[in-house]
């Protein structure tokens, strides 16, 4: 295991956070083991400082490194995951660099939430982003309609056939977004270079017009966040001419639409959430309180979980704890129990459109897990630009990140809003998405 603190704050740069976590990469001396890594650290909210608990000393390795290696290397090429390593911290080392680089963090989070000062331990991972290249980082989204089978009448039309980033989109656009983004998921996982261009075009669009603030593509050059405005940072050096705005465009979509056909990442992305969310929310409810409902036939199946029945008139919603499932949260050696049935014969042989209550934990787990995989983001490393060039383009292997598994309790929100956004939708006039991998099944 690396220890970290043989380093000096200032030779780690800020690079972005998220809720649970901070990212620095190394940005000190050269032919250092840290060369081309960022560091990752777990955070803790602000009010819980004073609340620390006692140090372990025996601290475990971060779990997305084994979760990574146990888990998602089922799923993806390793050339297509990050290497991720442990590395020692200490709590005066830590609180150095959190002072060192408060002041590069967004103002939202300052007041939300620190380094966890804690933690023996972080995640050195490869630098996907800080090197001498382009590196584009694409959310791509949810990559399916679900089955008709368990919606609702009222849902079934509009579900299968808007996809739900499209819906959720128009949502955002009614309640405050600025810009309209027509980017669709379908077009980009279609496998169809004409689609795929397309959406790779609104990507651009969305970017453009939201001043580099939209979620699904960030572009980065050397390191840094290129804004719409500072293009020219995209090009090669000693490059000859001054390409226009639209030049560069052009070059930029043909580079990522290329590196991404000929990548195997979307498919497998795709290919996952459809056999993994099977029922959508909407059947995966309807499951659960089934469950709940039924939980004396339940228990004798999973008694581990129940102890007694559940009273008709007060089954706690979709993922939420209760007496009767006291710890639903999977551990990762429930993770990998799940993968190895996942990819057994006795998933094959399942029934989906007649799912069994005793498969109910199977169901979860794998809704959790495709959410995962809706969530996810992509980075895609390209070479600087050089508009109207007829030379070959070099292709780089394309990296999934944000793996991390997610907890049950989000399926309650995730229900509730699903309602939300297809509530909003009912009465527009909707937009027609084509699933790809529908058209193919069905011969055309």
């Amino acid at each position: 295991m690396s220890s970290i603190t043989q380093t000096l704050p200032s030779h780690w740069k800020y690079v972005s956070e998220g809720g649970a976590t901070i990212v620095f990469s190394y940005v000190g001396p050269p032919n250092s083991p840290y060369d081309g890594m960022v560091l990752r650290l777990r955070k803790a909210v602000n009010e819980n400082t004073l609340a620390a608990g006692p140090v372990d000393e025996d601290e475990r390795d971060d779990p997305t490194i084994e979760y990574q290696t146990r888990c998602m290397e089922q799923l993806f090429p390793q050339e297509n995951l990050p290497l991720l390593q442990s590395a020692g911290l200490e709590k005066a080392w830590l609180e150095r660099l959190a002072k060192e680089h408060e002041i590069s963090r967004p103002e939202a989070r300052t007041g939300k939430d620190h380094i966890d000062f804690s933690r023996k331990k972080g995640v050195l991972a490869t630098d996907l982003v800080g090197g001498g290249w382009i590196a584009v980082e694409v959310k791509p989204k949810w990559a399916f309609f679900p089955s008709a089978t368990h919606l609702s009448e009222e849902t079934k039309m509009i579900k299968t056939r808007t996809c739900r980033f499209c819906m959720h989109s128009f949502m955002r656009r009614q309640k405050s977004q600025k810009y309209v983004n027509n980017y669709c998921p379908l077009d980009l996982f279609s496998g169809r270079a004409d689609r795929v261009h397309r959406a790779v075009s609104h990507l651009w669009d969305a970017w453009e017009h939201s001043d580099g603030s939209v979620n699904n593509l960030k572009v980065f050059a050397r390191g840094k966040v290129v804004l719409p405005s500072r293009t020219e940072r995209l090009l090669a050096d000693n490059l000859r001419g001054n390409p226009t705005f639209e030049q560069i465009r052009k070059a930029f979509q043909e580079a990522l639409s290329d590196t991404l056909l000929n990548s195997p990442v979307l498919t497998i992305i795709s290919r996952l959430q459809r056999s993994l969310d099977v029922l959508d929310i909407e059947g995966l409810s309807k499951l659960w309180q089934e469950a709940e409902l039924q939980s004396s036939s339940y228990q004798s199946t999973l008694n581990s979980y129940f102890e007694q029945p559940i009273p008709h008139e007060r089954i706690p919603p979709l993922g939420v704890s209760s007496m009767y499932l006291p710890e639903p949260e999977p551990s990762i050696s429930d993770w990998v129990e799940f993968l190895d049935i996942f990819h057994s014969p006795q998933a094959a042989q399942m029934d989906h459109t007649r799912p069994k209550i005793e498969n109910l934990r199977y169901y979860l787990l794998a809704y959790l897990l495709s959410a995962t995989l809706k969530d996810c983001s992509i980075i895609v490393k390209l070479d600087f630009l050089e508009p109207e060039s007829q030379d070959e383009r070099k292709l780089h292997p394309v990296a999934v990140i944000d793996l991390d598994p997610k907890s049950l309790d989000r399926l309650q929100r995730w229900e509730k809003l699903d309602q939300e956004i297809v509530s909003s939708y009912t009465p527009m006039e909707r937009k027609i998405c084509i699933d790809g991998w529908v058209e193919l099944s069905s011969g055309l």
